[in-house]
């Protein structure tokens, strides 16, 4: 094992033994090197008259480049636009997310969480996540009803065996004995399970409400108690996005951070869709942990092999996609722009719920609750989703997302109000067609 992994290991055992317990053979192993990079650093800071350590092309004092590309660069210069960002991630984007974070989650308020390390989207939060935390014998919780790229990122890629739980129940609501028996189930075959969560959900647009989440916070914690490690991994894609009074309208991760010391919560969120930049492919990777004496000194631990992962498959995500959104992020007027199109949003949403709850569709389907984020999905009662999204397909032109036999998952978000009924009668239409 290189020695500054083994560093690292000592400063996350000083502070909470059961986090090594946690970690993946990997992430035990991970380390942020450094090299070339620590040396380029260093010149970075001492070599006042020559500096030939890093590998970008310079000329004239300033950052070789193609008038082409910058053309199509506005307000940005090259050193913050086509140079390197850190593998963690821009330091002002990282400061400026945290400090965010706390703003849309008041009950971190008084808890200390790690420094986010910037990814190249949620999607590679969980990947690097899973790099970190999961082994190839671990199980993973979810739902039932789950984005099936949790599938190729934990079993396909890493081994992990997917253990899934009843999502709704027939009250209309999160099936939340179904969700305690897996965590219990699987808490008493082995040391150590993770939990994933997901809110606003994919495919179901569903966000847990405030009881709910509260109880799920408290069915971990119980189980931390009780001896398992217990790692909560929250993909908070649609965050912000909520519709509903008593939807919680924070992250379950708030809830959940700093509850006990065999419970990690790890937060994957990003400006992807909470800033409507799906190509930007910018994100984070957050740490919550129980306060203890080198508290600091464990998330620098966490971070610095975060950032391993980061750099040991991507090196680092784009320089140009994290100063935009820093940008952004400290422009006039970003808190109400991001308030006016989630108005928009959740005129959708509750267009969508009136018209595919209207009786008249009543033999054709039943709505699954939804409350927040992107979508919903309709469950057909006599009618095979895939056969059904082909003919819509070919016969009427439209596009929806079959889920298994019964469920079509419809993305409200890129639906214009006047067409939200208008598609719902051409579903029922295809229903009837295909019924003869």
């Amino acid at each position: 094992m290189n020695e500054i992994a083994k560093q690292l290991n000592d400063e996350i055992e000083q502070g909470n033994g059961h986090l090594m317990e946690m970690l993946a053979q990997v992430g035990k192993n991970l380390f942020f090197p450094k090299g070339i990079l620590s040396q380029s650093a260093e010149a970075k800071q001492k070599a006042h008259r020559i500096n030939a350590t890093i590998g970008i092309a310079k000329e004239e004092g300033g950052i070789m480049c193609l008038p082409s590309v910058m053309d199509s660069i506005e307000g940005l210069a090259p050193e913050n636009s086509l140079t390197y960002a850190p593998s963690f991630g821009i330091p002002a984007l990282r400061a400026a997310w945290k400090e965010a974070m706390y703003e849309k989650n008041p009950s971190l308020s008084d808890k200390e969480v790690s420094l986010p390390v910037v990814t190249c989207g949620i999607t590679h939060s969980i990947s690097v996540v899973a790099d970190v935390w999961v082994d190839p014998d671990d199980v993973v919780i979810l739902p039932d009803m789950m984005w099936g790229n949790y599938n190729m990122i934990l079993s396909v890629r890493r081994g992990a065996t997917l253990s899934k739980y009843n999502l709704f129940n027939n009250a209309g609501g999160l099936d939340l004995e179904a969700f305690e028996a897996k965590v219990k189930e699987e808490a008493a075959k082995r040391d150590k399970i993770i939990v994933l969560l997901n809110f606003p959900q994919n495919p179901t647009g569903y966000t847990a409400t405030k009881t709910e989440a509260a109880k799920i916070a408290d069915i971990l914690e119980e189980v931390a108690k009780g001896g398992t490690n217990v790692i909560a991994m929250t993909d908070d894609a649609y965050f912000g996005l909520f519709y509903e009074e008593e939807t919680l309208k924070e992250s379950i991760f708030s809830l959940i951070a700093g509850r006990h010391e065999r419970l990690l919560a790890i937060k994957m969120d990003g400006a992807t869709k909470e800033d409507y930049v799906w190509g930007l492919r910018v994100a984070f990777v957050t740490y919550g942990i129980p306060a203890c004496e080198n508290q600091a000194a464990v998330y620098d631990a966490l971070e610095k092999k975060t950032a391993g992962a980061v750099r040991g498959n991507i090196s680092n995500a784009s320089h140009l996609s994290q100063s935009i959104v820093l940008k952004a992020m400290q422009s006039e007027g970003y808190w109400e722009s991001k308030e006016e199109k989630g108005k928009t949003l959740k005129a959708r949403a509750n267009k969508v719920g009136e018209v595919a709850r209207d009786t008249k569709y009543a033999d054709a389907w039943s709505v699954y609750p939804f409350n927040s984020g992107y979508f919903m999905c309709i469950a057909l009662k006599n009618t095979d989703a895939e056969t059904l999204r082909l003919h819509l397909l070919d016969k009427y032109g439209v596009g929806l997302i079959a889920l298994g036999a019964t469920d079509i998952r419809v993305a409200f978000s890129c639906l214009e109000l006047g067409d939200v009924e208008a598609l719902f009668d051409i579903i029922y239409q295809g229903v009837q067609d295909l019924a003869g």
